[in-house]
């Protein structure tokens, strides 16, 4: 066997396999692509970020449980990738770029839509944020109101909105809003093209926030003239403090949510002068969509902001003072500029995982280094790295992680509700790491043994300079997805290879697949339990209630029967003694806990005997190292666990 297939082989097999076999297709289709740099030759073909494709791909698995083409997959993938790539024609193209300050990067916001995708879907969210540049301004004919036309550098099309009269003062041969000005909005609503009515147009909205430069010239005297007049210290402490027309120019230190105040939603960001002083601005209602446009290190431009007594968690007045968004607050921003760092990159470390379909990939496309973003905090941006990352790979200051490999054990943090601990293993190493829920564990079952992805993971030097990983549930790029469990693994010849069982005991680092037939299984083997339905882990009495043995939480109801099997399964080349719960065990029996608890005690054991030769294709993982504590009893649990079976028809 080739080398580099059988490293693929034995790590992820056939999926990893095709991953790179995608990506390498992507990126030969690829024109002149920005995806990384090579130094000394120029840009390198476009090749889409490693954890991006699989993210997809799975994305695209789930969509189809019951088994997807390489067609279809691929499919699937080029047009995330060419609707991820869409760029304006070279006309259009040109024009923005002459209006729109191109040369300072920024990283476009989480809730970020374009103007071709509002088009295409004819929806815009309240939630989505719309990067744009103004590429004119009018009045409607016959009326005093006020438009502009937007457009952005992802789409090919333009859009009109309604300007809110708030900004009206904006506009003029003087004004600060006219051709070539960037804004940000949120909190838009969408008058849709209806049959006769023209086309779809943007309703007024008030929370509009116009970008300045400070290299500007312009901008720049904007901002000294009207803005550094005032610090948070130089407020007047009186009733008469909002007749003065302060503007304060201060930077984004973070921006988090506030308790409500009788029902009503408030988020606060904390803004710092340069004076070092601090003030809290407070958002209010429908204000908090505000919150979409921020991002921290932006320095914000406040114009006669609302100074009111800060409601702290007992809902009381204090003697603090914070700032509100008032009826006459104009809020402008100079967002803050992406720094990049150059990641040093060797070939030789990615090639090792690469399958024989990447062969046809030339070697002298690949880069020797990539250039990342890097936060205000100097982590390195991991989620756009375009190769594999791998354990021997994390180090400190590094977000935005995707790895791949097998579970090696998993269990909950005993001083938390919320926090558990993961080891994961890859053919360079193990990891620890700390997964921090917002809530109760919500990633389904899973076990020693599984072959999991996950991204969004974070590494940081503790203050005894041990690396730590951690991943957050909800955080943006945040996922994990078990392979072990994914109908599709099993349904989707295209990401798998069948194995004879002889070749198990080398399967330490993958999920086994193979096409194998029952052949012995007893009453006295199989066990019905309680199972906790939300970790599928078994459910145990504890102080006269349930308790789950996983998350270690009470269940009273949301606990249900189901099987705990163990099995013979064999094939021309050996037989293995295996084990399986849930809805794999279903799959083997062919019959609901429920209903097998309603027959006879003398029927089960011959329903048992007429599944005997039934043939399975199934997945297979290693759980010598158990310690999850999934199934309960004193006898001894088999050194391989089914993951997924299906019936062979």
């Amino acid at each position: 066997m080739d080398p580099a297939a059988a490293a693929a082989s034995a790590d992820g097999g056939a999926f990893l396999e095709f991953v790179d076999y995608a990506i390498s297709m992507l990126s030969s289709s690829a024109g002149d692509g920005d995806g990384y740099e090579s130094p000394g030759d120029g840009p390198a073909p476009a090749r889409p970020p490693w954890g991006w494709a699989v993210a997809q791909l799975l994305k695209s698995c789930c969509a189809y449980s019951s088994g997807v083409t390489a067609a279809i997959l691929l499919s699937d993938l080029f047009q995330s990738w060419t609707e991820q790539r869409k760029s304006l024609t070279s006309k259009r193209k040109v024009e923005l770029a002459k209006l729109m300050n191109t040369k300072n990067k920024r990283r476009r916001l989480p809730n970020t839509v374009t103007i071709d995708s509002i088009h295409e879907k004819n929806f815009l969210s309240p939630n989505s944020v719309l990067e744009a540049v103004v590429i004119d301004v009018f009045v409607l004919p016959g009326t005093n109101i006020y438009m502009l036309t937007l457009g952005d550098m992802w789409s090919a099309s333009t859009i009109d909105l309604y300007l809110h009269r708030r900004y009206y003062d904006c506009i003029g041969q003087n004004g600060i809003l006219k051709k070539g000005r960037e804004v940000m909005l949120t909190g838009c609503c969408l008058r849709t093209a209806m049959e006769g009515s023209g086309h779809a147009r943007i309703l007024p909205t008030e929370y509009m926030m116009i970008l300045l430069d400070e290299d500007q010239d312009e901008d720049a005297l904007i901002l000294a003239a009207q803005f550094c007049t005032y610090s948070f210290s130089s407020m007047i402490l009186e009733e008469s403090r909002n007749n003065v027309p302060y503007s304060f120019y201060a930077r984004i230190e973070k921006i988090e949510s506030l308790e409500p105040f009788r029902c009503t939603e408030r988020m606060q960001v904390i803004l710092e002068d340069n004076d070092d002083a601090k003030m809290k601005l407070v958002l209010w209602g429908e204000q908090t969509l505000l919150a979409n446009l921020f991002s921290v290190g932006s320095m914000l431009a406040l114009d006669r902001p609302f100074i009111a007594n800060f409601i702290d968690n007992n809902h009381e007045e204090s003697q603090e003072l914070c700032l509100e968004y008032g009826s006459a607050t104009q809020v402008y921003m100079v967002p803050i500029a992406q720094q990049e760092e150059q990641v040093p990159f060797t070939p030789t470390t990615q090639v090792k995982s690469q399958g024989p379909r990447l062969s046809c990939v030339p070697m002298d496309n690949v880069a020797s280094q990539v250039t990342l973003p890097r936060d205000l905090h100097g982590s390195i941006d991991f989620s756009k790295y375009p190769f594999r990352a791998y354990v021997s790979d994390l180090h400190d200051k590094m977000v935005g992680i995707s790895l791949f490999g097998i579970v090696t054990s998993v269990c909950k943090v005993s001083t938390s509700g919320t926090t558990f601990y993961l080891e994961l293993e890859d053919t360079t190493g193990v990891v620890l790491m700390k997964l921090i829920f917002i809530g109760p564990w919500s990633l389904g079952r899973v076990g020693v043994g599984h072959m999991v992805y996950i991204s969004g993971l974070t590494c940081a030097l503790s203050s005894t300079n041990t690396l730590e990983v951690s991943w957050r549930e909800k955080e943006q790029g945040s996922q994990f997805v078990n392979l072990s469990l994914l109908p599709a693994l099993l349904n989707s010849t295209c990401l798998h290879n069948l194995s004879p069982l002889s070749d198990l005991p080398r399967s330490t680092n993958r999920t086994h697949i193979s096409h194998v037939r029952l052949d012995r299984i007893d009453c006295d083997s199989l066990k019905v339990s309680l199972f906790h339905s939300i970790c599928g882990s078994v459910v145990n009495e504890h102080s006269g209630g349930h308790q789950c043995s996983f998350c270690k939480c009470a269940c009273e109801s949301a606990c249900a029967h189901g099987f705990q099997l163990h099995l013979t399964i064999a094939d021309d080349s050996a037989e293995v003694f295996a084990w399986c719960v849930g809805q794999t065990a279903i799959e083997f029996l062919q019959i609901s806990p429920d209903e097998y608890l309603e027959l006879p005690e003398d029927e089960r054991a011959m329903y048992l005997y007429t599944l005997q030769n039934e043939s399975f294709v199934v997945a297979i993982a290693n759980t010598r190292k158990r310690a999850d504590g999934c199934v309960v009893g004193d006898e001894a649990v088999p050194a391989w666990e089914i993951t997924r079976a299906q019936k062979c028809e």
